[in-house]
């Protein structure tokens, strides 16, 4: 057998694996993300008044969740390593403490989300509004847990090559979400008609029934059962509970610097008129439900990097990261092409074309679309190439870098081209774009650079010794 064969083999083994772990996630997130088109719909039926409140309490719920969540996303890349490296008592400490930290993080976030009320008032939101919202949060901030503690083992099964069940409980879960918003939000069936209260609890409890679910599997399943870190509970080792909030802070903070980037545009869009929001939110609906498939790829590509990176195999490592890359590239290429050819098609299914009143909205949309249609394909290949860094541990660059890229290049670009040239809508996206395209490339020359053997060397001692024994 050829070098060439056998480097060929290597790489074909290399994208089965890969698509084992990236299929069921990015599945998973597609569900997910279809529940907030879902909640939107419902609450629409429920009221002008109620869309509004129920859009903004979603908006900052989910926010915060995301947010949050980056803090027990260290757990993957950790337990990658400690796989690869075949450190099966490490891999149970680990999940113990991102068990304990998912508590230790939702207890105080569960309190500032019963106090959003008044942060809402103080942003100049209308009191009805915020009273209807605040009526969702009250019951959606108890499944905040089971929401932050889901993210957790879900990071964890995957670093351990078992995400095919994380597909099949989300897809159940999000059933139950829509059937219990149904029931709970419109009183079918002989239960009280709760409207947004409603939808708030019956997201809480889907949230916890995802939780349990996939508690229950692990414990369950015979390959999981090897690592069973809910024997000791009790035990906090605070040298691995530093090790994840290391590697978590600079996690979380880069989703919130990401998602406020897209805040921060939409608010933008709001400040030109309401034409313009109106196409921007079409547009962006559009391409953030088409994020979610790269988002479940870098999930997979954090795992696949950290198992190489215990195995301390520099070139898997190398070539996991661009399998994974080139994935996402071939995919957000495709649907790119098909946002472009059926772009009036797709703003058609938000807006009704023989409507005199939305014309034009449609006539911003469409070549809004097209400018989204290349940033969603750089946006794919810059959060695949994140998630190869998060393989190597690499956190903290890319939380610097994503404010360098996103902030400071990509909103200043967008502020200039959308306000001072007088581009309007379409400067700022092409202005995001470019912050996003900014951060793709060096995310990828970093990823580069640091698998090359003398940078790999460092990130084999140094990174793994600290937190392995």
């Amino acid at each position: 057998m050829t070098t060439t064969t056998i480097k060929r083999s290597g790489i074909n083994l290399e994208i089965r694996e890969f698509l084992k772990l990236a299929v069921p996630l990015a599945a998973a997130q597609v569900a997910q993300a279809v529940v907030g088109f879902v909640d939107t719909l419902m609450m629409g039926h429920l009221g002008a008044q109620s869309l509004a409140a129920g859009g903004l309490a979603s908006s900052v719920f989910q926010l915060v969740l995301n947010t949050t969540s980056g803090f027990v996303m260290a757990v993957s890349p950790l337990v990658a390593a400690a796989y690869g490296a075949k450190q099966h008592k490490q891999i149970e400490r680990i999940a113990r403490q991102g068990l304990w930290l998912s508590v230790l993080i939702a207890v105080p976030m569960m309190v500032v989300i019963s106090h959003l009320d008044n942060v809402m008032l103080r942003l100049g939101q209308v009191q009805q509004t915020v009273n209807l919202a605040d009526g969702y949060l009250d019951y959606i901030l108890w499944g905040f847990f089971p929401a932050i503690g889901f993210a957790m083992l879900r990071g964890y099964v995957s670093a351990l090559s078992q995400a095919r069940p994380v597909m099949v409980i989300v897809v159940l879960g999000t059933f139950a979400n829509v059937i219990g918003n149904y029931v709970l939000g419109y009183g079918k069936f002989g239960f009280p008609r709760m409207e947004l209260e409603g939808l708030g609890l019956a997201s809480g409890l889907s949230f916890w029934f995802m939780f349990l679910a996939l508690f229950l599997y692990i414990c369950k399943n015979q390959t999981l059962k090897q690592y069973p870190f809910w024997r000791e509970l009790h035990r906090i080792r605070l040298k691995v509970l530093g090790q994840l909030l290391v590697v978590g802070v600079s996690i979380a903070v880069t989703i919130a610097v990401e998602y406020g980037l897209f805040t921060a545009v939409t608010f933008m869009m709001g400040n030109l008129d309401t034409t313009t929001l109106a196409a921007h939110q079409t547009v962006y609906q559009t391409v953030f439900l088409l994020f979610m498939v790269p988002l479940g790829m870098s999930y997979a590509v954090t795992v696949r990097v950290g198992q190489w990176v215990g195995q301390r195999d520099r070139q898997r490592t190398r070539q996991a990261g661009y399998v994974g890359i080139a994935a996402a590239a071939i995919f957000m290429g495709l649907t790119a092409i098909g946002l472009l050819v059926f772009r009036r098609s797709i703003i058609g299914i938000y807006l009704d074309a023989s409507d005199p009143e939305t014309l034009n909205v449609i006539k911003l949309a469409i070549p809004m679309l097209g400018i989204a249609a290349l940033a969603q394909l750089l946006d794919g290949i810059q959060r695949v190439a994140m998630g190869s860094l998060y393989g190597l541990q690499d956190t903290r660059a890319p939380m610097l870098l994503s404010i360098v890229t996103f902030w400071g290049v990509g909103l200043a670009s967008g502020y200039i081209l959308g306000f001072i040239m007088g581009f309007g809508g379409m400067g700022l996206w092409i202005g995001q774009s470019i912050g996003v395209a900014a951060a793709g490339l060096i995310f990828l020359q970093r990823f580069h650079s640091l698998t090359s053997e003398k940078n790999f060397a460092k990130i084999k001692w140094d990174k793994l010794r600290s937190h392995h024994g």
